[in-house]
């Protein structure tokens, strides 16, 4: 199915939203709960899969919906199509704190997408949403990432969401290793797994943690400087629960054997 022809614009800054601009009839798929506002003449609606099959079973719909649920996402999809006579405007508002990158599948390798599970925000009708396991099973117990990834596929736009900033890199038959959870997307092409932080030493009082993501192969990646469970662990620091720790008369080195 070939994937809706849609125009938008990145919206704010260090909080961004993405306005989707839709012709009569063009349609945008969403995760539910993302949609910020919509003009008159949108009207959306909720489905089980994407809509890439029409003539898919209702058993193939529950299976495909069922497989959501397994990246934690919601078992439903929205879709907002314009039904009036000109342009209409439909907007989404990520989760929390961060960016929002525009990628064309169609300029990736295979038309194909790995996405963080938490990552997918919105799409042109067309792209098909499918998950992804990790065949290593190191990644799937420290990668941040875990077992099951989302896999996004098409020739169209999509929409994913990344916390803080994000870079882009090129890897040409090269070795990248990044801060488990801070990989949010990377093309087929790209081998990822998870390998041991250096030494004993290096691994308990480095600071960087036990484990590091690997990225190997030729292909473009998306790291963000903030994942959401970075940023919880973060504020939960400054929490009512945090001057407990305090009291301890090892101080923070009793974190390490708790």
């Amino acid at each position: 199915m070939q994937s809706h022809e849609i125009d938008y614009r990145i919206i704010g800054e260090d909080i961004q939203i993405v306005e989707i601009e839709l012709d009569p009839n063009e349609t945008v798929i969403a995760e539910a709960g993302s949609m910020l506002f919509m003009e008159d003449g949108i009207q959306f609606e909720t489905r089980m899969g994407d809509g890439t099959n029409a003539n898919q079973s209702v058993l193939g719909k529950i299976f495909q919906a069922g497989s959501r649920l397994l990246t934690g996402e919601s078992l439903f999809m929205t879709h907002f199509t314009n039904r009036g006579y000109g342009k209409r405007k439909v907007a989404f508002a990520a989760p929390y704190p961060g960016t929002v990158m525009p990628i064309n599948l169609a300029h990736l390798q295979g038309n194909t997408l790995i996405v963080q599970k938490d990552g997918f925000l919105c799409a042109a009708m067309g792209t098909k949403l499918n998950i992804h396991f990790n065949q290593r099973l190191g990644s799937g117990l420290f990668g941040g990432e875990g077992f099951i990834l989302q896999k996004l596929t098409g020739d169209g736009l999509a929409f994913v969401h990344a916390g803080g900033v994000v870079i882009e890199r090129q890897l040409n038959n090269e070795t990248l290793r990044v801060d488990t959870g801070c990989v949010v997307a990377f093309e087929p092409s790209v081998n990822f797994s998870v390998q041991r932080a250096g030494n004993l030493k290096s691994m308990i009082f480095g600071g960087e943690g036990l484990f590091l993501a690997t990225l190997q192969g030729t292909g473009r990646v998306w790291i963000q400087s903030m994942p959401i469970s970075k940023l919880v662990d973060r504020l939960s620091m400054h929490g009512p629960q945090s001057t407990k720790e305090s009291g301890s008369v090892l101080g923070g080195l009793g974190n390490l054997f708790e």
